[in-house]
């Protein structure tokens, strides 16, 4: 066996755990997708005052519920309410 016949040989073998891998990573990503856009439709039945609570409106819902379904919409809520809370502390600090 020549040094390039090894070479190609452990190549192709290496690359076999990286593509189960990958797949092990999106079948994970999928499955937690899937949670968390359970937990996500749980949220539509909160009072307005409810999601007012945790940062959220009803709209925010809207928006997140339109990603792909293997999109995470925790993810994107996690950042709408985060600019909001950066935006609210901006302008509380210009007033004071």
């Amino acid at each position: 066996m020549t040094t390039l016949d090894h070479c190609a040989e452990t190549t192709h073998s290496a690359a076999r755990p990286v593509n189960a891998m990958r797949i092990v990573n999106y079948a994970a990503d999928l499955l937690r997708a899937w949670k968390n856009r359970r937990a996500f439709y749980r949220l539509g039945d909160m009072t307005d005052t409810e999601l007012a609570d945790i940062g959220l409106t009803r709209g925010d819902l809207y928006v997140a519920v339109d990603l792909p379904f293997a999109s995470d919409p925790t993810v994107r809520l996690r950042s709408i309410r985060q600019s909001r809370s950066e935006n609210v502390e901006a302008m509380a600090r210009r007033v004071a």
